[in-house]
């Protein structure tokens, strides 16, 4: 990740088409360069962040930021037409579609294990979700430079897409949902994953193709996201070993 620094840079690397992953804006900024920096941020689908000074000036590393930080990204994203391309070459085509993932931590997570499965590309949704920061990067252990990734904006849309070219969408859901193990999953998948708190969300579970769910045996009626991924992707992998 690259920082940048101030509003001015901010402001010209948004305008300029730069990977931007993220803009911090300590609370109390304001003015006419702070209003152009959220909406070229709005309009190029940039997420903002307003964060408490202290937050902000961890994050700043006390330089003279004039209340605005950005990161800018030097992870490789791939185009959707690409990656269908790139994991059609497999004999059992795999992507995994990330529904909000919001938090660094289990972003890094899910990215490591979906290396390790050996799927072919993970897809991300711009908004609601944790871009990829030096959090990310060092919890994946450099799994974020080897797995595909690509950036939607209308996941549902997405799905469509992937239908078109022969994908099954399968979605993790507690409700009208099957054994995941019950699952026969030796066809070309694509793995919808959902929000740490909320799960993927109610229009997305409506355009799966199939509904799976971990039963557990606890009083917890869920696992955290990362865990589930690992879980699904390696009984996945179980299957088509077999």
């Amino acid at each position: 990740m690259q920082k940048i620094i101030g509003r001015k840079p901010v402001l010209e690397a948004i305008n300029s088409g730069a990977e931007i992953e993220v803009v911090y804006v300590a609370f109390g900024q304001h003015g006419d360069a702070i209003n152009r920096i959220f909406t070229a941020a709005k309009k190029n689908g940039i997420k903002v962040s307003q964060v408490s000074p202290q937050k902000f000036n961890s994050i700043a590393k006390n330089e003279d930021a004039q209340g605005v930080v950005a990161f800018k990204s030097t992870q490789k994203f791939y185009e959707l037409g690409d990656l269908i391309d790139e994991a059609k070459k497999s004999a059992h085509p795999l992507l995994l579609l990330l529904d909000s993932i919001q938090d660094p931590h289990n972003l890094g997570a899910i990215l490591r294990t979906a290396e390790c499965a050996g799927v072919d590309g993970v897809i991300v949704t711009t908004n609601q979700s944790s871009p990829i920061t030096e959090t990310v990067e060092k919890i994946s252990a450099g799994a974020v430079s080897y797995v595909k990734v690509c950036r939607v904006n209308n996941l549902v849309q997405t799905m469509n897409i992937l239908k078109e070219e022969g994908f099954w969408t399968v979605g993790t859901s507690l409700n009208n949902s099957k054994n995941y193990a019950e699952m026969d999953y030796k066809m070309p998948v694509a793995l919808v994953m959902g929000n740490e708190e909320k799960g993927i969300r109610k229009l997305v579970a409506e355009t799966c193709d199939f509904l799976v769910k971990i039963p557990m045996n606890g009083k917890v009626d869920s696992l955290n996201v990362s865990v589930a991924t690992g879980v699904l992707l390696f009984e996945i992998n179980r299957q088509r070993n077999s």
